[in-house]
């Protein structure tokens, strides 16, 4: 199921099926090369990836939030992803998808004082419309929106999470995850507490948290995975995908390489050991576990006790030194070059080793194996609920699907599409700016430089008006008469 934040009016208007994709739009089997039983949702926030300005199947008219365009409905083809293909350069219709996105996403009023997230691009992409996300626009705020969409259960499929992630602020603590929600989900009243099924993606905090969460509830109870799975910390966007198969098997994948995979049951604490240490069971007390005894032969040498300190013996009393007001004087204690420490016997093989004392274990009779821990009856809501220092991620691309290669080639169709131009635009935004910055300080000396040398410019004027010599005859004048 693909979910991207365009994609809700699909849902709105009963075009989505999750048991047959070919239902979608009511045309035909004209998604996702036609497979018939499939969960797909796409939740983007370009025009391309925007259902609600582009209803999958035959052309007609667009509705947005239930608001006929009238006059202004226009023929749209489709692709298999149900993308827009030709969106004529209409004010009126920009304005409408601009906000549209608003409709199909629910902001929670558990709290008066969440943050709230627009939709932009950023300050650098790879292509200005397809890379619009949600962005957190608060800093230090906690976020809570989510999107709905046809309930469906994945017994006997894959689950395939999917999304794209940009931390541009240089992220130094929040969050960056998705939560799954049942369908049941009041979404006016999420919050942190509120139930989910899986919470998947990025967390950062400090130089000591920079990992991947993978959390799954299960009979009531969240559990974290028992791997640290490290997650990107640059400025670029990056691709989540996370696989949980019905073998009870996953894998995690960033930029759609895989980065840790493994067996639910072993990498989870969902139930108990299939095995316990046998209660009854003891050591023998003549099991002897030493490899290693001291050698009973081996005697102490007679020289070997030293003291550990001596006196100093270059240590002299101070010819001032008085005992009766300083006391008897005593040198300085040195470490004493010859002590060796306490003195331990060699060891010596044990004759008598048996190696470890490994305690039995026994069936654990609290041990009941569930072969359906990665299944979820009612899965129907994505959303973000998470809490940002400071703010400027942007998410977008939402993917929830059943098939793991459509989900690798719908994010080499994305973020592999503008990965390399968002790239570029930001090294010769970095480019750019150190430029600035660097002529800037050359500015800046210049001009220390510059007022330096008339400063020094006008302390030589004052030093040539002080010491200018006096007048012929104006030494004469100055003296008495009679000397003269």
């Amino acid at each position: 199921m693909h979910l991207s934040p365009d994609t809700m009016d699909m849902v709105d208007d009963g075009c989505l099926s999750t048991d047959n994709y070919h239902d979608l739009g009511k045309g035909g089997a004209s998604g996702m090369g036609g497979r018939v039983h499939s969960i797909d949702v796409i939740l983007g926030f370009s025009k391309d990836q925007d259902p609600l300005l582009n209803p999958v199947g035959p052309v007609g008219t667009h509705k947005v939030d239930g608001a006929d365009l009238g006059e202004e409905e226009k023929q749209v083809t489709s692709d298999p992803y149900g993308h827009l293909q030709s969106l004529p350069d209409n004010s009126q219709q920009s304005a409408v998808y601009h906000d549209a996105w608003k409709g199909r996403w629910v902001n929670s009023e558990h709290k008066s004082d969440y943050g709230q997230f627009k939709l932009t691009a950023g300050n650098f992409y790879g292509d200005a419309e397809k890379d619009k996300g949600l962005q957190s626009s608060q800093d230090a705020r906690f976020y809570a929106t989510s999107g709905r969409f046809e309930p469906f259960s994945n017994e006997g499929k894959p689950l395939v999470i999917q999304f794209t992630i940009k931390h541009e602020q240089k992220i130094d603590c929040g969050g960056g995850y998705v939560k799954v929600f049942p369908a049941d989900l009041n979404q006016a009243d999420m919050h942190g507490d509120s139930q989910y099924y899986v919470m998947f993606g990025p967390d950062i905090c400090g130089y000591s948290t920079k990992k991947v969460h993978v959390i799954f509830n299960y009979k009531g109870k969240n559990h974290l995975i028992k791997k640290e799975i490290k997650c990107k910390d640059d400025e670029l966007t990056h691709l989540y995908t996370l696989i949980l198969n019905p073998d009870q098997t996953y894998e995690v994948k960033i930029d759609n390489e895989k980065v840790e995979s493994g067996s639910l049951e072993e990498d989870w604490d969902f139930l108990p050991p299939k095995t316990i240490k046998d209660p009854e069971a003891k050591k023998p007390e003549d099991w002897d576990d030493r490899a290693k005894i001291d050698d009973e032969t081996d005697t102490k040498p007679e020289d070997w006790d030293k003291p550990e300190n001596i006196p100093d013996p270059d240590a002299k009393k101070p010819d001032d030194w008085d005992e009766d007001m300083d006391g008897e004087w005593e040198p300085a204690m040195i470490p004493n070059p010859e002590y060796k420490g306490e003195w331990k016997p060699k060891q010596m093989d044990n004759p008598n080793y048996k190696g470890v004392w490994v305690h039995p274990e026994i069936d654990n009779p609290e041990y009941t194996p569930d072969a359906e821990i990665y299944k979820f009856d009612s899965i129907g809501v994505i959303g973000l609920d998470l809490w940002q220092v400071k703010s400027g991620t942007i998410f977008d691309n939402f993917l929830i699907t059943d098939d793991v290669k459509e989900a690798e080639d719908f994010g080499n169709e994305t973020w592999g599409a503008t990965k390399g131009p968002e790239k570029k635009m930001k090294e010769e935004q970095d480019e750019k700016k150190h430029k600035e910055e660097e002529e800037e300080e050359e500015e800046e000396e210049n001009k220390e430089q510059s007022t330096e040398a008339d400063n020094e410019e006008k302390d030589e004027g004052k030093e040539e008006e002080t010491e200018e010599p006096p007048e012929e005859g104006d030494e004469d004048d100055a003296l008495p008469k009679d000397e003269l």
